[in-house]
């Protein structure tokens, strides 16, 4: 889903020279751009913090998953019984101590008895608290919101360094666009702008210029802008051709 410089350099190379590429005059409140390309704002490949068997996958290619959800679940019967055995521990340690109060109130135990006690029960709270972090690991959520682009492995799968799914997050969009060396002072970050996708799609979608690179590529004469395009409701695909333009001074 990348969309790389020399990936558009090429999508773009039958218009680059010419006059349609690019539409500015130097009287035009508009600068209007033909080629431009619509991508995700983010795409993530997720894995498991931790090796494992698959125990249940829950999302599918096209899901559209949020920020938190679980995506997958890692076989953890020998860790739930791992954080079963520290809560009673936890528990037991409590009791103890809660049961010797009275005693050491009474002097009938030493102060070392008592303190020996509290820190066994501290050290047992701790225990439960890793126990419960690596329980934790065996299930995978989802650090972004947005679409499942690709589902790689299946339940029973071992689990090692190898992403599990891929999520694209297309709200917000990115929009990449290539301009004319002689955009630069005019093309301005936080400038606003128009996106018109390709059809099927009509009509035009607000966006606003998050970056303009200071660097030139020479041998084009040109350089790269990147708009933010708000996508509510995830209502526009990602891998769109577009054409945008850019408000140079307010609509009348």
């Amino acid at each position: 889903m990348k969309i790389t410089w020399f990936y558009l350099m090429l999508t773009m190379s039958s218009a680059m020279f010419t006059p349609s590429a690019w539409a500015f005059e130097p009287q035009s409140s508009v600068f209007a751009v033909n080629d431009c390309i619509i991508e995700p704002s983010k795409v993530v490949n997720i894995s498991s913090p931790v090796e494992g068997v698959l125990n249940r996958i829950s999302v599918e290619r096209g899901d559209v998953v949020k920020a938190g959800q679980t995506i997958a679940q890692l076989e953890s019967s020998v860790e739930r019984a791992a954080v079963e055995l520290s809560r009673q521990k936890s528990r037991f340690n409590q009791r103890k101590v809660q049961r010797n109060k009275t005693l050491y109130a009474k002097k009938l135990i030493s102060l070392h008895d008592k303190d020996e006690m509290e820190t066994e029960a501290l050290v047992s709270r701790l225990e439960l608290r890793k126990a419960q972090a690596v329980l934790a690991e065996r299930t995978i959520k989802s650090p972004v919101g947005g679409i499942v682009v690709e589902r790689f492995l299946n339940e029973g799968e071992f689990v090692g360094s190898e992403p599990i799914v891929k999520i694209a997050n297309i709200n917000p969009l990115f929009v990449e666009v290539i301009l004319p060396v002689t955009a630069l002072g005019k093309v301005s970050k936080g400038m606003s702008a128009r996106v018109f996708p390709q059809a099927p799609f009509t009509g035009h979608y607000p966006a606003q210029v998050v970056i303009v690179d200071k660097i030139v590529d020479a041998a084009s004469g040109t350089i790269r802008t990147r708009l933010l395009l708000p996508n509510p409701e995830n209502a526009l695909p990602a891998g769109l051709k577009c054409r945008a333009e850019f408000q140079l001074s307010p609509v009348q």
